[in-house]
């Protein structure tokens, strides 16, 4: 079940909650009862198995097209 995280606005807490995707809007209730809370913009890092980060294109640029590599104009 995914995190949403949220912030109260009467006290300044910041929370989460694991709900479902449907309920994500759904108003939150902090910790202290006050109901004025805004839901957060959340990031997501994904690494692959090595934790590195993902290969750069080429110096001088990668071409473009529908594939990447330059044939397509």
């Amino acid at each position: 079940m995914p995190r949403y995280d949220f912030r109260c606005r009467s006290c300044g807490a910041t929370f989460e909650l694991r709900r479902a995707m449907a309920q994500a809007n759904d108003p939150a209730v902090c910790p202290q009862g006050h109901t004025d809370t805004v839901k957060l913009l959340s990031t997501v890092a994904v690494t692959g198995a090595s934790g590195g980060s993902a290969p750069q294109p080429p110096a001088g640029g990668g071409g473009g097209g529908c594939c990447g590599g330059g044939c397509c104009g």
